[in-house]
């Protein structure tokens, strides 16, 4: 099993934890586990934009969006430096083992142009809208200045591969013809049961163990979730909706197959 160790890039960020949040054991194992479990996310995430680049080349996507997916994998990189760092400040080690990663979806049953689509939705307009909700709703609890202004940054780039996912769906708009259209709109049952198990996964249902805990970005797990659902039913499903995708129909048929 690989081992991602990213104590140089802690060590050298130097991050301090204020003494005013001192932690007790279990503010710290919850303060911990949060972070590092960030900082594999983060890294995989590098990977999966790296997977998008040769799919992006078969389906004659730009270059220049080639280029903006290039940098996307050195600032998720720079991501999960960060949550390193902060794992140090609060008294963790910045290794652990990295689950089985399986490769980022080629759906070989379609055209290029389609595959990358799907890929599109699933990673930038629906899983990095995600993180753009979560990040945005955490940084604002977040107390340390240090600790904020990371977030703050971290934020800043999810904004952006956001956007980036939705904007260039608008651009490839007249290259999706009605039949893909509806074959992605089929598509989007997947995603949306894939998304919610993957985020879900990650946001257990309990509460931060503490107000100081939640400064340091222990995220209360019913909160987070709920906010998951909101975003999806009111920015994602709406964003899929306002470019002919049947985004609705999706969302309640996988709701349906959850129940």
């Amino acid at each position: 099993m690989p081992i991602l160790d990213l104590t140089r890039a802690a060590t050298e960020a130097a991050v301090q934890l204020p003494a005013e949040y001192a932690l007790n054991d279990a503010e710290r194992t919850a303060a911990i586990g949060t972070w590092r479990g960030r900082m594999i996310n983060e890294h995989i995430s590098a990977r999966i934009f790296a997977g998008l680049i040769p799919q992006m080349m078969a389906a004659d996507i730009g270059a220049d969006h080639i280029k903006t997916v290039a940098d996307f994998i050195n600032e998720e990189l720079t991501h999960a430096e960060k949550c390193a760092a902060v794992v140090r400040a609060v008294g963790g080690e910045p290794i652990a083992a990295l689950p089985d990663l399986p490769p980022v979806p080629s759906h070989p049953e379609c055209e290029p142009l389609e595959a990358f689509v799907r890929n599109l939705l699933s990673i930038c307009c629906m899983s990095e809208t995600v993180a753009v909700a979560l990040i945005g709703a955490e940084r604002l609890e977040t107390g340390p200045d240090n600790i904020e202004e990371l977030l703050r940054t971290i934020l800043a780039d999810e904004v952006g591969h956001a956007r980036f996912g939705w904007r260039l769906l608008d651009e490839l708009s007249p290259r999706i013809d009605d039949a893909m259209r509806i074959r992605l709109s089929d598509y989007l049952i997947s995603a949306f049961q894939h998304l919610e198990e993957h985020e879900l996964d990650h946001l257990p249902p309990t509460a931060s163990p503490s107000r100081t805990a939640a400064a340091v970005g222990v995220c209360d797990g019913n909160d987070a979730r709920r906010l998951f659902f909101e975003c999806v039913e009111t920015v994602i499903v709406p964003g899929l909706e306002k470019r002919g995708f049947d985004g609705r129909r999706a969302w309640d048929a996988a709701k349906t197959l959850r129940n």
